[in-house]
C-alpha cells in the first residue's frame, strides 16, 4: 500500500541501504511496508547482515520521509535473536527475515532466510505439564478477581490480563507462536479466524457494555481442555523432600 506524500517503501530501502551499507553481505526490507500494510505512521524495518559488525545492534532514524528501524546482525550473531526467539515463542526476527524482501544480497541471503522459514515451520517447544498447570492456576486466579470486581477501572485492567493471557494459553497449548500488542490477535487469527474473532467479541462485548458473560465463557473453553480452572491442589515450590 503507498503512502500518500512519502517514499515509496523499497525505493528508500533501497536508498537507505545504499547510503548506510553498501558493503554488507545482504540486507531486507520487512514488516508492514512488505506486507501492503504500511500507513502514514509506520516505520520501515531494515535487516542487515554485515560481515563487519562486532555484534548485533538495533538503531532508529528518519531518512527518505520514513522512520527507519534498522536491525544489524553478523553472519553469526543473528542465530542467537533466532534461538532467543523461539524460546519465548515470539519469532520477531524469524518472521521479519522470512517474509524480507531481499534489498541487497552477496550470496547468503537465501540461506538465512531458509534457517527462518524451518524454525517458523517447527513451531514452538510445546510446554510442559508444569507450565500449563502454573497458567491454569493464574489465568483462574485472574478469572476470579475478574468475575468478583465491582469497579469498572480495576476491571478493565483486569480483563486486559485476561485478554493476553488467554491467548497464550489458547496458543501455546496448541504449539502455535505467540504475539504481543497487535500481534496477539494477528497470531489468533493465523491460528483459527473463528477462535480469533470470538476472542474479540468477548472482550468487546465486556469494553463496550460491561457484559462479563461472554469473557467468562471464553475462559473456561480456553480453560477446559486441559482441566479447566484450578485453585485446590495446587502448588509451586513445596519442598517434597
Amino acid at each position: 500500500m503507498a503512502v500518500i506524500g512519502k517514499t515509496a517503501p523499497l525505493e528508500a530501502a533501497q536508498q537507505f541501504i545504499e547510503k548506510y551499507y553498501p558493503d554488507c553481505a545482504a540486507a531486507l526490507l520487512a514488516g508492514s511496508a512488505v506486507r501492503g500494510e504500511a500507513t502514514a505512521t509506520s516505520d520501515l524495518d531494515i535487516v542487515v547482515f554485515d560481515r563487519d559488525a562486532a555484534a548485533s545492534y538495533r538503531e532508529s532514524l528518519v531518512e527518505f520521509d520514513w522512520l527507519i528501524e534498522v536491525f544489524v546482525h553478523n553472519l553469526a550473531s543473528y542465530r542467537a535473536y533466532f534461538q532467543s526467539d523461539a524460546e519465548r515463542a515470539r519469532p520477531s526476527m524469524p518472521n521479519m527475515v522470512a517474509e524480507g524482501i531481499v534489498l541487497r544480497d552477496t550470496g547468503v541471503a537465501h540461506a538465512i532466510k531458509c534457517e527462518a522459514q524451518e524454525l517458523l515451520d517447527a513451531g514452538p517447544t510445546e510446554w510442559p505439564t508444569a507450565i500449563i498447570q502454573s497458567k491454569r492456576y493464574f489465568l483462574t486466579d485472574a478469572l476470579d478477581d475478574f468475575i468478583g470486581c465491582c469497579d469498572r477501572a480495576e476491571g478493565i485492567f483486569i480483563a486486559g490480563t485476561l485478554a493476553e493471557g488467554l491467548a497464550e494459553f489458547e496458543l501455546r497449548t496448541q504449539r502455535r507462536w505467540i504475539g504481543a500488542s497487535k500481534w496477539i490477535v494477528r497470531a489468533l487469527q493465523q491460528y483459527d479466524k473463528d477462535i480469533a474473532d470470538r476472542f474479540v467479541a468477548a472482550f468487546e462485548d465486556y469494553y463496550r457494555n460491561g457484559n462479563k458473560k461472554s469473557v467468562i465463557e471464553l475462559a473456561d473453553a480456553v480453560l477446559e481442555p486441559h482441566g479447566g480452572r484450578l485453585f485446590a491442589g495446587f502448588s509451586m515450590g513445596k519442598d517434597k523432600g
